[in-house]
């Protein structure tokens, strides 16, 4: 009953943390937008480019995010699989919260098909904001689970392959679309307005990283 009790107590300062943070990260990117967008803060594209000193700082808070995350769940758990859950979830629900308080703050998303830059290392990451809700979702869904349950983990050969290699056609799937701007340089992102996703390559990746997760918690 302890163990229990403290298992349901580390979720719920690992979800406050998500949430808040998630705020944080709402909080500057409508400063952003109002910066960049001020007369249309909820339609990013065409796109505009930033500074190079804010893109500078973009990069490196992104990158201070993920450390951000990996700290907290390296103290919140002692082995390798809660640590690895506790990261998934944060990392799940903290992008579940910022698009809910972009939603609060400034009503966007405004359709279920709007695109977003998800991500700018090392490229953007560019797509509708549904598909890394779906992992953002898997993840969190996963991660809660595996951290309140007494759930034994077998990250076999086999779970670890098919969840980098689901990981890795998610990934290029949201590389795909700016990867012919690359050769363009800086000027070939202005007033860039995407056109089309790969969903066929994302829902293989998304598929193949659910039944990795799923078959993970179910291995005998």
């Amino acid at each position: 009953m302890i163990l229990a009790s403290t298992r349901v107590r580390t979720l719920l300062w690992l979800t406050l943390f998500a949430i808040t943070m998630a705020y944080v990260e709402a909080a500057l990117v409508v400063h952003l937008r109002s910066l960049y967008y001020p007369n249309a803060p909820q339609s990013i594209f065409p796109l505009q480019l930033l500074s190079h000193r804010d893109l500078a700082i973009e990069l490196g808070r992104e990158a201070m995010t993920i450390i951000m995350i990996l700290s907290v769940a390296l103290l919140a758990a002692k082995t390798f699989a809660h640590r690895f859950a506790a990261f998934v979830y944060i990392f799940g629900l903290w992008d579940l919260g910022y698009y809910l308080w972009l939603k609060v703050f400034i009503d966007w998303p405004q359709s279920w098909t709007e695109w977003d830059v998800l991500f700018l290392i090392p490229w953007p990451w560019l797509g509708p904001w549904l598909a890394p809700v779906a992992i953002a979702l898997l993840f969190c869904l996963w991660g809660g689970y595996v951290l309140v349950t007494t759930s034994k983990l077998f990250f076999t050969r086999r779970w670890v392959s098919l969840f980098l290699l689901g990981a890795v056609l998610g990934l290029f799937a949201f590389l795909a679309p700016a990867m012919p701007l690359l050769p363009g340089g800086e000027e070939a992102f202005r007033g860039y307005q995407p056109t089309s996703f790969p969903w066929p390559l994302f829902v293989i990746g998304f598929m193949l990283m659910v039944l990795s997760l799923v078959g993970a918690l179910h291995q005998k």
